[in-house]
């Protein structure tokens, strides 16, 4: 891997997991406890780098 992957890489973990407090806050919140909240929060993490290696698979 080249400096360029590894930082697109360190990119798309830093918006996953911004993503995945914000998810987390918003589901506590609303009324979840908190392992529900970290449990949503976890799961839309995983669900955006999916999509980030969805999506760098088809680019290449």
């Amino acid at each position: 891997m080249n400096a360029g992957k590894v930082l697109t890489l360190f990119l798309a973990m830093s918006g996953s997991l911004n993503v995945a407090f914000a998810i987390g806050i918003m589901a506590r919140h609303a009324g979840a406890s908190p392992a529900q909240a970290i449990l949503t929060g976890v799961g839309a993490a995983g669900t955006t780098m999916a999509i980030f290696f969805t999506a760098v698979s088809a680019y290449h």
